[in-house]
């Protein structure tokens, strides 16, 4: 009897060991949620090399999480490190720069190669800018992350320019002169190159200057811990790692109450005394932070117009990286990649929208698009959901005319206030549940609260949305799927360290790689950030987003040309 007994216990005992790694392995294999075959959409390397979707190995790289080491298909990982050598950046010589060796904008110039040429419309400008050091010597390495467009203030006109580093100090700019008149430049120095330095190490080294934080509540008890992507070792954790796309999320455990018991998600702060006392010299208002550089000699020049019968081969370019995307004339946008319409009527965006569902993913600078078009269209009215203000989820409907407008942020990270995490979605996985068709519109932005990562933590979020949009557009291939870029913003001292231009560059460049090739399109709000005479801001005045929302718009309605 008692042997029978053993036997049961035993054949219990191996069945829960049995159960148990099949857990660690079906957690594991989360990991691998990548490779997948989608008809018509194989993933091609530059070096136009496929490789098998069944191969998988682990990044070379140091993982930033101690948690789970990544594993990457080899498809993946060339890709990955595709992307990363895309956006090295050029670094100083070995050793420490002296401030006073440092890219000084006031001394450095710029000058237009031959001014007195004759200039006509469709024209390429070139402009040299010769870096120097506040000692006034010039530099010998570049590195410096610039900014620049043409401009006529008169015809509320712009446009980006295109910046090549020579690596010695001196840098081409780049503008194709896009409209008659006279056309000023302007050049300015976001970061100087050792600036540079110092955010590449804050990014690799402090991914944990912006901390998070949730509230586990039970009753009336409750306690408050500390969120990220990543926490260091040896504390409980509460691991809330997405089960369908595998992002990884943890928050200490609390003292006294479950996992389970997480009723919101918030932003924490922001950490102090990042920076040593001669690194902080590097990131000054008045000195180095979006400084302009002046011209030594004529900073304009007169631009004839091109004959009526070619000028229209202009515009709408056939190859979407041509560059720049798109130039403001008397305050609107023009693209040079599709014909936009200016929806200047509420009547005009009813008429377009009409029978719609539109979804739009992302942050705050996705929710402008949602409150523009709320306050825009009379009878776009806002449902109240009880979301907390500007975290959302939001919603507007418009019964007469079948209009569903909708904003969800995306999943942490994301430096919001309280979040409640029921409403905790990722983008991914919001797309699977999408059916999808030629009367659903859907719009990504996810960018700036990734600033803070090391870019594997982005490539891995873009990969996971990637793979749902081309699942969508394959089932549904008629529904508009619109992308839109980052912005720049204002900078100081702190929010550099935090929220950089330079930081939202790199990402952006990332992000039109993975998706070039798809189906999908993009609203350039970065070049209609840097093209503009306002100011700079995190969050684009309302003429800024008036012109995203007609090229976003001008997809979803094209124009019958």
């Amino acid at each position: 009897m008692w042997r029978d007994s053993f036997r049961l216990q035993l054949f219990c005992l191996l069945m829960a060991v049995l159960a148990v790694v099949v857990l660690v392995h079906n957690f594991f294999q989360l990991e691998n949620l990548d490779d997948y075959t989608v008809s018509g959409s194989n993933w091609i390397t530059e070096n136009n090399v496929q490789h098998s979707l069944s191969q998988t190995t682990k990044t070379t790289r140091k993982p930033y999480c101690g948690y789970t080491q990544q594993i990457l298909s080899k498809r993946e990982q060339v890709e990955q490190e595709s992307l990363l050598a895309a956006i090295q950046w050029p670094k100083p010589p070995d050793g420490k720069i002296a401030f006073a060796q440092s890219t000084d904008p006031t001394h450095s110039d710029f000058v237009i190669v031959k001014p007195s040429r004759f200039f006509k419309v469709g024209d390429q400008l070139e402009v040299l800018v010769r870096m120097k050091d506040f000692q006034g010597k010039p530099k010998q390495y570049g590195g410096d992350y610039l900014q620049a467009r043409i401009h006529s203030p008169e015809l509320k006109a712009g446009a980006a320019g295109r910046i090549v580093d020579c690596h010695n100090g001196l840098y081409k700019v780049f503008f194709t002169l896009l409209w008659p008149g006279e056309v000023k430049v302007s050049v300015s120095l976001v970061h100087p190159s050792e600036a540079i330095q110092v955010l590449l190490r804050l990014r690799e080294e402090r991914p944990d200057r912006v901390y998070f934080k949730s509230s586990f509540k039970s009753g009336r008890y409750s306690e408050t811990t500390e969120c990220n992507v990543c926490l260091p070792g040896g504390v409980p954790v509460c691991n809330f790692t997405d089960l369908y796309t595998g992002e990884p999320w943890f928050c200490y455990r609390p003292r006294k109450l479950s996992c389970a018991s997480r009723i919101s998600h918030a932003k924490g702060g922001y950490l102090k005394g990042l920076l040593t006392q001669e690194e902080s010299l590097f990131f000054q208002s008045d000195v180095n932070i979006k400084r302009p550089i002046l011209s030594s000699g004529p900073d304009s020049v007169i631009v004839k117009p091109k004959a009526f019968t070619d000028s229209s081969s202009l515009d709408r370019a056939e190859d979407p990286t041509v560059s720049p995307s798109g130039y403001y004339y008397e305050d609107q946008w023009r693209s040079r990649t599709h014909w936009i319409h200016n929806f200047n009527k509420s009547d005009d965006i009813t008429e377009c929208l009409q029978g719609k569902v539109i979804h739009l993913f992302g942050d705050s600078t996705i929710r402008q698009w949602f409150e523009y078009l709320t306050a825009f269209v009379p009878d776009l009215v806002e449902f109240n959901l009880g979301s907390p203000k500007n975290v959302g989820p939001f919603m507007s409907v418009d019964l007469k005319h079948n209009i569903l407008l909708k904003f969800r942020c995306h999943g942490p990270p994301i430096r919001f206030s309280t979040v409640f995490s029921s409403e905790l979605r990722y983008i991914a996985n919001e797309l699977n549940s999408i059916v999808g068709g030629r009367n659903t519109v859907v719009a990504i932005t996810i960018w700036s609260h990734f600033s803070t990562f090391p870019v594997e933590v982005y490539i891995r979020r873009l990969r996971n949305i990637r793979r749902a949009v081309v699942q969508l557009l394959d089932r549904s291939p008629k529904t508009v799927i619109v992308i839109r870029t980052a912005n720049v913003q204002e900078l100081g001292p702190e929010v550099s360290l935090f929220n950089s231009d330079w930081y939202s560059f790199q990402l952006d460049s990332v992000m039109r790689k993975m998706f070039s090739g798809i189906a999908v399109h993009f609203v350039d709000a970065w070049e209609m950030s840097v093209a503009h005479y306002l100011p700079h801001n995190l969050h684009p005045n309302e003429i800024i987003v008036k012109n995203q929302i007609d090229a976003f718009l001008s997809y979803v309605c094209p124009l019958q040309t």
